[in-house]
């Protein structure tokens, strides 16, 4: 049995990213964890086999905690990632009209998400944060007829609720980048993607040059490239590069073991298979 951790309680988005990769496979035991933190570090722990984590949102950007807690606290590695489509319900116990509801309860990224449908629909009402959809979802169940929760279409279900109302995200091309963590670097695909971290040995002119050229000299295409803080002086910033390949690739190789001599340190976080878009 593969056990494989998850950004809980049960109906989260993270949830739902499992469930797409798995189905209703008996050979899966999945373990919800109250923070992506704990999720990162049950690879690290051995208290799990895998985990799901969210990384990247097509409207929020990436999601900091997980890429510091790759960066600087884990030696967990992604073996593939899932872009999953977030579709945003408002969720209320049976038999509740939208007029009547005077609370809502759901996470801050959430409630943002659908500010439009709020504000045509909901003016008035007030907005309650939670840690989760799930939790918002959960808590549900112990409040007034009068609140309801933005939320997933799987928390409805399992919480015996009622979906007032669909896809009320503003953005309807909304997605979320997942990845699935372990402790191995998967096997060549054919169709991969190899995620590094470059830490300087001190800000100086043409530092990013110098780090850009390795690639483009070898036309390696980078999709991805971001500055994070250093956690030491201000200014100091570590570099997260996503590039097209495999680190087994001879010229991926090569790339990144010239780039050594101009860096203080590489940290790679993975090489994995690239999401179809069509699974």
């Amino acid at each position: 049995m593969k056990r494989i951790s998850y950004l809980g309680p049960e109906g989260t988005f993270s949830h739902e990213a499992l469930l797409k990769y798995c189905g209703n496979s008996k050979e899966i035991i999945s373990i919800p964890m109250p923070t992506i933190v704990d999720v990162i570090k049950s690879i690290d722990k051995g208290e799990a086999d895998e985990g799901v984590a969210p990384i990247e949102n097509s409207i929020e950007g990436s999601v900091n905690i997980t890429q510091d807690v790759l960066t600087f606290e884990s030696e967990a590695k992604i073996i593939r990632e899932l872009t999953l489509p977030i579709k945003h319900n408002l969720i209320a116990k049976k038999g509740v009209k939208i007029k009547n509801i005077k609370k809502i309860i759901s996470h801050p990224h959430a409630t943002a998400q659908c500010r439009m449908f709020l504000s045509a629909n909901l003016p008035d009402a007030e907005i309650i944060a939670a840690n989760s959809t799930a939790e918002a979802i959960k808590k549900l169940t112990n409040l007034e007829p009068d609140a309801a929760a933005i939320g997933t279409k799987t928390a409805a279900q399992l919480y015996d609720l009622e979906i007032i109302a669909d896809d009320i995200e503003d953005s309807k091309v909304n997605k979320t980048r997942f990845i699935f963590l372990g402790s191995y670097i998967p096997s060549k695909s054919g169709l991969d993607k190899t995620s590094i971290v470059c830490f300087l040995k001190k800000d100086k002119p043409g530092s990013l040059f110098n780090i850009l050229k390795e690639f483009a000299d070898r036309n390696i295409n980078l999709t991805k490239i971001e500055s994070r803080p250093a956690r030491k002086e201000i200014g100091d910033y570590v570099f997260m590069i996503d590039m097209e390949g495999h680190i087994h690739d001879r010229i991926i190789y090569d790339a990144i073991e010239s780039l050594r001599r101009n860096v203080y340190m590489i940290k790679i976080l993975g090489s994995y298979p690239v999401w179809d878009e069509k699974s």
